[in-house]
């Protein structure tokens, strides 16, 4: 009877112990800072920032909040303020973003490429080319004579914006016969693309993380361009007085700090290096759309 008694008491107290440090834990936990990312479906689908933030949290003891959408909604989430920081790939709307005042030092992180997917019978013909102004072309031409069909994210995305621009370039109006929006993410719009055995373009990114679950192939790759860089941008707080700004600027420290462009450098999926760090390349950095990356560099190392 004794000795129950002292086992039970022994289990009141470690009881007692994992309800008070559960308790403590809770605490501590809810009262870490909360950091708001807006960021595009490619960094979130192809896992890099599962690589990532966790550091970043553990480093800083911190949450990241990741809001996962294209380009154009993850910049208006940030310009109403919703957001501290924003990691996107459209040059044209980041520079916007900044121009009004929005977000400031805007500075290169990575890059990675898009490519052109279609079913393996490739009606339009398009395997194999480098060019993917005459790869549009041709999909044109098979999608008029009612042969194959081509699916757009249509959101606004960085990817979306490409795509618009290489119809452009090409002098082609999409006909709504043959051309699809998806209004969806990249992953997403991967799949629908597979259903209907459609081209499309995806970043490589998101393809190497979903090709191994649909019967579509890469049929034209390799165009300059078709680089896709990403740059990273604090919201302003003179804006927005709400967003944190100090962490935000440690974010983007983080990101491109000498450690962590080796962590995105060594990011793979299926064999496959997905992203290019390029913060510390100035050269390469410019020749993709970034002027100031050693006045910005500079900056943020000074912070």
């Amino acid at each position: 009877m004794e000795v129950f008694k002292k086992q039970r008491t022994i289990a009141v107290i470690i009881t007692a112990i994992i309800v008070l440090s559960t308790i403590g834990w809770y605490v501590w936990d809810t009262n870490r800072e909360r950091l708001i990312l807006a960021t595009t479906t490619s960094t979130y689908d192809s896992g890099l920032l599962d690589e990532l933030v966790p550091k970043f949290e553990s480093q800083y003891h911190v949450y990241v909040d990741i809001i996962s959408v294209g380009t154009g909604q993850a910049i208006a989430t940030a310009e109403a303020g919703d957001a501290d920081v924003v990691l996107v790939h459209s040059k044209s709307a980041e520079l916007a973003f900044v121009n009004v005042g929005h977000g400031y030092h805007r500075i290169g992180v990575m890059y990675n490429d898009f490519v052109i997917v279609g079913p393996t019978t490739d009606p339009a013909n398009i395997r194999g080319l480098s060019n993917v102004t005459e790869a549009f072309i041709r999909i044109s031409n098979c999608g008029n004579q009612g042969e194959c069909v081509f699916l757009s994210r249509g959101d606004n995305s960085g990817t979306h914006n490409k795509e618009v621009s290489v119809w452009t370039d090409a002098g082609i109006e999409p006909s709504a016969d043959w051309y699809l929006e998806a209004g969806q993410g990249m992953g997403t719009t991967i799949q629908m693309a597979n259903e209907e055995q459609a081209y499309t373009l995806a970043d490589r990114g998101t393809w190497l993380s979903y090709k191994t679950d649909v019967t579509l192939e890469v049929l034209t790759e390799g165009d300059l361009i078709l680089l896709n860089p990403y740059g990273v941008i604090p919201v302003n707080p003179e804006k927005h007085s709400n967003v944190k700004n100090q962490l935000a600027i440690k974010f983007v420290q983080y990101l491109i700090s000498t450690e962590t462009q080796q962590m995105i450098g060594d990011f793979k999926k299926e064999g496959e290096v997905l992203f290019k760090p390029i913060a510390r390349d100035v050269s390469q950095c410019i020749s993709l759309g970034f002027p100031n990356q050693a006045q910005e560099l500079s900056w943020y190392d000074s912070q």
